[in-house]
């Protein structure tokens, strides 16, 4: 048996995946590889990427770059120019990431679903009762990174940023076995909120959360990594605007993101609990264009 079918087997029992991944001094942990993954040295970045690819789902074909100069460097890849299109209806969100799709559905009586029979409210997430209010009637979808996963996020549609939250919180696991145990982790987490508003007046809001050995989130539009030693704004005025499927920033590994939208949107037909989607495929739908220029749309790739 490979050490990467005993390592899924040893996983699958549930109980010692959660001891395993959690009943650890999680911040120095995660502390800690932020620190070593970002060593360049030659022997270390190619003994570590190894390792990392023997235990996990690593595809490094469509990266940017064949070779690394670090392990961080190797997390954080770009793709090849053309590797994720984007679809280019008006009418469609993109997935920001290349995900697994978690609970998804309609947002009621103010709550979400983190697993099946546990519900959390989504004032406490965002932290802000008012925001959430907002997205009463409208949709979410959690979106799972997994550790191989090419972990940037971009633009699900052409959208301004109006304002991004810092909430700082713990860095428990956010696998599935975890999910299950721990009420309202999403909750306790480290994570930020990225609120945005689409030229046709409709909200989204992107939830990036940490986890375990992932607690930094880089944003380019506001030049800014939000990680555990954090001491700057927590509530950060912004006025950018973004073309879908532009990059918006990165994991440092890989976490999850929550995505929000207002009123009109729905989750695309097929798309259930498990599902891989990628950066760019249809994610959302709403009847109207969620742009004021949709007959202009053209067809974008993002990496």
């Amino acid at each position: 048996m490979t050490p990467r079918a005993m390592l899924d087997r040893l996983l699958q029992q549930e109980r010692i995946n959660f001891l395993l991944t959690n009943r650890l001094p999680r911040r120095q942990l995660t502390r800690f590889l932020g620190w070593f993954s970002q060593i360049q040295n030659p022997w270390v970045c190619w003994l570590s990427i190894a390792i990392w690819r023997v235990f996990a789902d690593v595809d490094l074909s469509d990266a940017k770059k064949r070779r690394f100069t670090s392990l961080h460097d190797c997390f954080i890849r770009e793709l090849k120019p053309g590797a994720r299109p984007v679809d280019p209806d008006p009418r469609v969100l993109v997935s920001p990431c290349d995900a697994i799709v978690g609970e998804a559905g309609i947002i009621r009586g103010g709550t979400i679903l983190q697993a099946k029979g546990q519900a959390y409210p989504l004032a406490e997430l965002l932290g802000d009762p008012g925001l959430a209010t907002q997205y009463v009637g409208g949709t979410y979808v959690t979106l799972r990174l997994t550790a191989g996963m090419y972990h940037r996020f971009h633009a699900p549609c052409d959208c301004r940023v109006q304002q991004v939250t810092y909430l700082p919180g713990d860095t428990w696991n956010v696998n599935p076995s975890t999910l299950k145990r721990v009420d309202r982790l999403f909750c306790r987490n480290e994570r930020a909120t990225i609120q945005c508003r689409l030229p046709a007046g409709q909200r989204i809001t992107l939830v990036p959360i940490a986890a375990i050995l992932v607690a930094s989130i880089r944003l380019h539009f506001l030049n800014l990594l939000l990680h555990l030693n954090y001491r700057g704004p927590h509530v950060i005025g912004c006025h950018t605007d973004l073309t879908k499927g532009q990059e918006m920033g990165w994991f440092q590994h890989g976490s999850t993101l929550i995505l929000l939208s207002s009123e009109g949107f729905t989750l695309r037909h097929g798309i259930q609990s498990g599902d891989r989607v990628k950066v760019g495929e249809a994610l959302l739908t709403s009847p109207g264009s969620v742009s004021q220029a949709s007959s202009a749309s053209s067809a974008t790739t993002a990496g």
